[in-house]
């Protein structure tokens, strides 16, 4: 199981301890499903080069099945066998193993958009709904979670206003307790993940800079073997800003947080948990006009065209 080198986050090495992936050649699937038998917290498997006979997979059941193989009659006679056994599978025809498919496949990564904020340095109308190159910011941000790769977005509000600038394109999380603090909308969206997720990037719906490249490379960054359970933008000379990935591992100390506190309060003086990487885009917030007029000011009007 262990000639593959494909550095992927949490895939099975010979005696993995805790929850784990495990990626293994079709030649060795038979001491693969062994592993699986004796280990009930590897959660997935992926199978790279299938073998020609399909053996009993009834092992897998309850577990994910990842498929990769150039020979679309090998790939389908496994998938068939697969859904039989009431497996949940994905097949990619490929004759070489891909990195990033086979990783985000593995390690399922969740968006959760915090969007309860109460706007207070801004006067007026609710900061998320102000028109950012025409669209509410708001939208910008769970836009760029989702086409970044997110298997699950979530946005946690407190106002329809909110609700309505979503319009259905998001899963929305009502946070009753949103006037307590970010910690409330954090645990909102952290609760809302669906089982399969095992790590959580963190947005700000006031972020509209932040685009899906940013989240692109903060999951590339997260998956790769030997990365720290976070993973946060670089910003400024020293510091790092939101967006975050918070590993599943880290999220019993995120249900502790109180008040106003996020991931920053558990990340503070702990350089062992937090890799700190560039990434396109731009992490600054919106908190008062002038951050808006100078924010807008990167998005020129188009002008009308004229008719002869």
């Amino acid at each position: 199981m262990g000639d593959l080198d494909l550095a992927i986050r949490g895939r099975t090495y010979r005696e993995p301890e805790g929850p784990h992936s495990m990626v293994v050649r079709g030649r060795d699937l038979d001491a693969g499903l062994q592993h699986i038998a004796a280990r009930e917290d590897c959660r997935s498997v992926a199978v790279v080069g299938l073998p020609e006979q399909v053996p009993d997979l009834s092992q897998l059941t309850g577990r994910r099945l990842l498929l990769v193989d150039g020979d679309s009659g090998r790939l389908r006679n496994f998938a068939e066998t697969a859904i039989r056994a009431g497996i949940e599978v994905e097949w990619i025809r490929s004759a070489r193993p891909p990195f990033e498919r086979l990783a985000a496949a593995l390690l399922p990564v969740g968006g959760i958009v915090l969007a309860a904020g109460k706007s207070s340095r801004m006067p007026g109308s609710q900061k998320l709904l102000l028109d950012i190159d025409g669209v509410p910011m708001v939208r910008h941000v769970f836009e760029a979670a989702s086409e970044g790769g997110c298997h699950q977005t979530v946005v946690v509000y407190a106002e329809d206003d909110v609700k309505r600038a979503i319009n259905g394109r998001a899963e929305l999380v009502y946070n009753a307790k949103a006037a307590s603090g970010m910690a409330s909308s954090l645990q909102a969206g952290l609760k809302a993940m669906r089982p399969e997720i095992q790590a959580a990037v963190i947005l700000l719906g006031d972020q509209p800079l932040v685009g899906s490249r940013t989240v692109a490379t903060l999951l590339r960054a997260w998956r790769r073997e030997g990365s720290r359970p976070a993973v946060a933008v670089s910003h400024g000379e020293d510091g790092w800003a939101p967006p975050v990935v918070l590993a599943r591992e880290m999220w019993h100390e995120l249900f502790a947080l109180k008040g106003d506190a996020g991931a920053r309060q558990v990340l503070h003086g702990r350089p062992e948990l937090l890799d700190i990487i560039p990434a396109p885009g731009g992490p600054d917030d919106i908190d008062t006009p002038d951050d808006y007029a100078k924010i807008v000011r990167l998005f020129p009007r188009k002008r009308p065209r004229q008719r002869a």
